[in-house]
């Protein structure tokens, strides 16, 4: 629940507050439940989890486009890097959100999951 709960960009720990000030800056605390977010560090994890699953989902399909259909190397140098950087910035906060909300789970405060 608590990784379901930061996954949709709420505080992890009551569900009802949002868990970001900005696009990824997290709040001190939660303004509903009180519990200090400040304390629960992400550093490079979330970046990391969010490049490999891009990754995984996009060059699958990248390779499978190229095989069947061949566009034009126009069109591909502008889909494929907008259709990478769009899909990350849309991740990224949803990872960082649900990576507090496991260290919230499993009670580390440390950062190290």
């Amino acid at each position: 629940m608590f990784i379901k709960r930061g996954f949709s960009k709420k505080c992890p720990h009551c569900g009802k507050s949002p868990i970001f000030i900005k696009y990824i800056k997290t709040f001190n605390k939660c303004n509903n439940c009180g519990i200090k977010l400040s304390e629960y560090k992400s550093d490079d994890g979330p970046a990391y989890i969010t490049i490999f699953i891009i990754g995984h989902i996009l060059i699958p399909i990248i390779l499978l486009v190229e095989k069947n259909y061949s566009p034009s190397i126009t069109i591909q140098m502008l889909i494929w890097p907008l259709l990478t950087i769009l899909s990350s910035l849309w991740l990224l906060p949803r990872i960082k959100g649900a990576f507090i909300g496991l260290q919230i789970f499993l009670g580390d405060k440390s950062g190290k999951t």
